[in-house]
């Protein structure tokens, strides 16, 4: 009885203890079930994803960068197809691991060597024996960096330590050569590839750098218009995926996949690409003349706010930024610290035309007669006393720039002919300081132009309440007022079109590889600041001042108006002695304005010459009938200018199909130059010219050669 209790009480406690582990493996089952349906159903596409993301390497294929043309169609900036050694360095190691693996396996015992035969009688004998051959072609890491070195011109060390490190992917070296990039490919070294690339070229080297900018290795924008249009000119990259182990080793027989990239959109500019190199010319030899610290010149249609040209000296090479044209430069810089080097380097790239602020001493006398005209406190009728001083202002000492010999009575023409500071003081406190102010704003000087450059600076005004007549008085001829070079360009560009202030405009167009436009930048009317009425008086006083008054900006026919400057330069809050920036701005024709041009030169050489009306008036005034005659803008003479007309001129010689020496030869014989002012190979032709052969041209001008 005992006995058939104690088995019964045995199976009772078999039973609990198989229900518990029943339960507990239902549970669990139940719980990796659970845990299964979590993992395919809620986290399957991130760890789809992780998989995917370890089975495949993706490299990434450059899209190739819009070309940047001029207003005409001149390509300034292009991508041109080029080659990159890429490196995966797990596929490196495992070269070194094969060899290893290969010479283990040919050491195999009885059992290896059944194994192998049984793989060639029942497998394909070709793709091992392909297999075994591959194997033998594989090349150690060191192997490798060898025929690289050879190859690429590189350090072994260098290289060796780039395709041995931990990293998935390393680029070895850009922009190859296309022998480069054959040898490596018969090398046929493992983990070692050419993948396409491109290179930004700049054709015409250091032309209208501080418009274009330049790019990094990586093909993104830093400065220029390839700096605030980077986002247009990109392009969206193209991919390439490679299928891998787990090591991250690339498959032999993987599926790869390429997707192509696609091209950023072409920019055109309002740039000019003649009258950028009149312009070029112009600031490198006024610079050169004047022995001057810099040279900066600004063109812009006054009617729709493009900006022809835009040229500054010394500059550089967006093909090789870090090193400057100026070969002084070049050799100050070779003593510097690395620190001071980077400084030079910013320095040098900053567009002194957008960048920078000055005073702009008599130039800025325009915007002041033009606010008198506007407010009525000023006509054509009024007339101002210069005994040499500014006496309105108690305690002052201010005095005329020709204090030694007064100019006595005088018009309103005449007062800006003789850049009288007296005259202009009392103009100044006849429109009063809030009115003034409102002008001020109103051409845009507490402001940004708008300009699409970086790195754009607004001008400083001071606010009424904190002006004192004396402050009233300097600034209304050009000192304690600060712009920048291309808002007074805007400015004068406002009183030469009939008072409308239009915003700067550097690109008008974005076009696509086929040269379909996707957009177009309309001009862009900012406000009104004078009447037409005011516009037309003013171009009339520009024309009086630059015949009478400049005399140098006089060029016979071409009706040409401006006002020159020359204002003691500001450094660190003081004016240092001898330290000058001579300028003049100017307009033609003065009676349908085509072009405005601002000359600036930043401390000429005080020895040779400093004034405005010297140094930077027959600049602009060259320069102006350049681009009036490139524009076809018939000369109007008056009958005492005719008279002198025919001994002035000269007929121009054809000089299509002539070398360039040739060409020059011709020129120099009939008193005639050309544009060219870099060094070329005398051999390069002449495929067209301007003026055309045959036409009048007065003496010592400018012929524009275009060569082959």
């Amino acid at each position: 009885m005992r006995r058939r209790k104690e088995r019964g009480s045995t199976d009772l406690r078999n039973k609990k203890r198989m229900l518990v582990f029943l339960v507990c493996f239902f549970l669990t089952t139940v719980a990796l079930i659970i845990r299964l349906g979590y993992i395919q159903l809620i986290k399957g596409n991130e760890y789809k994803k992780a998989a995917m993301e370890n089975w495949a390497r993706d490299i990434t294929i450059s899209a190739k960068r819009g070309t940047i043309y001029d207003s005409r169609g001149k390509k300034l900036a292009v991508s041109v197809n080029s080659n990159t050694v890429t490196c995966f360095p797990a596929d490196v190691k495992k070269g070194s691991k094969l060899i290893e693996a290969e010479s283990s396996s040919s050491k195999g015992g009885f059992i290896t060597s059944i194994l192998r035969g049984i793989n060639k009688s029942f497998f394909n004998q070709e793709e091992s024996s392909n297999k075994e051959e591959v194997a033998k072609n594989i090349k150690t890491p060191e192997q490798i960096a060898e025929s690289l070195a050879s190859i690429l011109e590189m350090n072994y060390d260098e290289i060796l330590k780039k395709i041995t490190s931990n990293t998935s992917y390393v680029i070895l070296k850009k922009w190859i050569t296309d022998e480069q990039a054959a040898q490596i490919r018969e090398a046929e070294l493992s983990g070692i590839n050419i993948i396409e690339d491109n290179k930004r070229v700049y054709p015409y080297g250091s032309f209208a750098p501080y418009v274009l900018g330049f790019t990094n290795v990586d093909q993104d924008g830093l400065y220029g218009v390839e700096a605030t249009y980077n986002e247009y000119l990109t392009g969206i990259p193209g991919r390439m995926v490679v299928n891998t182990d787990a090591n991250g080793r690339e498959l032999p027989f993987g599926y790869n996949e390429y997707y192509e990239s696609q091209d950023g959109l072409g920019v055109v500019l309002t740039i000019d690409e003649v009258i950028q190199h009149f312009a070029e010319s112009a600031a490198e030899k006024v610079k050169s003349d004047y022995n001057a610290k810099r040279a900066t010149i600004v063109v812009m249609d006054p009617n729709n706010g493009d900006v022809l040209a835009l040229a500054s000296k010394p500059d550089y090479d967006p093909n090789d930024p870090k090193i400057p044209t100026d070969k002084d430069l070049q050799e100050q810089w070779k003593s510097l610290s690395g620190k001071e080097l980077q400084e030079s380097w910013f320095d040098m790239w900053r567009n002194p035309a957008v960048n920078d602020i000055y005073e702009p001493g008599s130039t800025f006398k325009l915007l002041t007669v033009a606010t008198a005209l506007e407010e009525n406190a000023a006509t054509l009728e009024s007339t101002y006393f210069c005994d040499g001083y500014v006496k309105q202002i108690p305690g002052e000492n201010i005095k005329c720039w020709r204090y030694y010999n007064p100019h006595g009575k005088q018009t309103l023409s005449e007062a800006l002919q003789h850049s009288c500071n007296d005259a202009l003081a009392q103009i100044g406190l006849d429109i009063g300081k809030d009115p003034f102010y409102k002008y001020l704003r109103s051409f845009g000087l507490e402001e940004v132009s708008g300009i699409k450059l970086n790195g754009e600076a607004p001008g400083l005004v001071k606010h009424p309440e904190n002006m004192k007549d004396v402050d009233v008085v300097t600034q209304a001829f050009g000192q304690g007022v600060t712009l920048t070079p291309i808002q007074l360009v805007t400015a004068v560009s406002a009183l030469s079109n009939g008072g409308n202030l239009l915003e700067p405009r550097i690109v008008k167009q974005l076009i696509d590889e086929d040269g379909n436009v996707v957009e177009n930048f309309d001009t862009v009317v900012r406000r009104k600041v004078v009447s037409e009425q005011t516009s037309k008086t003013m171009l009339q006083l520009m024309r009086e001042s630059a015949e009478a008054g400049t005399k140098q900006a006089y060029r016979m026919g071409y009706r040409i108006g401006g006002k020159s400057g020359t204002a003691q330069k500001v450094i660190n809050g003081t004016y240092p002695d001898g330290k000058f920036i001579s300028s003049f701005v100017g307009v033609a024709p003065v009676d349908d304005p085509k072009a405005v041009v601002l000359v600036m030169v930043d401390e000429p050489d005080r020895n040779i010459g400093y004034y405005g009306s010297i140094v930077a008036g027959p600049v602009a005034a060259d320069l102006l009938e350049n681009i009036m005659k490139y524009y076809d803008v018939e000369p109007v003479y008056t009958e005492e200018e005719l008279s002198g007309v025919d001994a002035q001129t000269v007929e121009v010689p054809n000089l299509l199909g002539l070398t360039i020496a040739e060409a020059t030869k011709k020129l120099i014989k009939a008193n005639l130059t050309s544009n060219i002012t870099i060094e070329i190979e005398a051999d390069k032709i002449v495929k067209s010219q301007f003026p055309k052969a045959g036409e009048k041209v007065v003496k010592n001008s400018v012929i524009t050669l275009i060569l082959n």
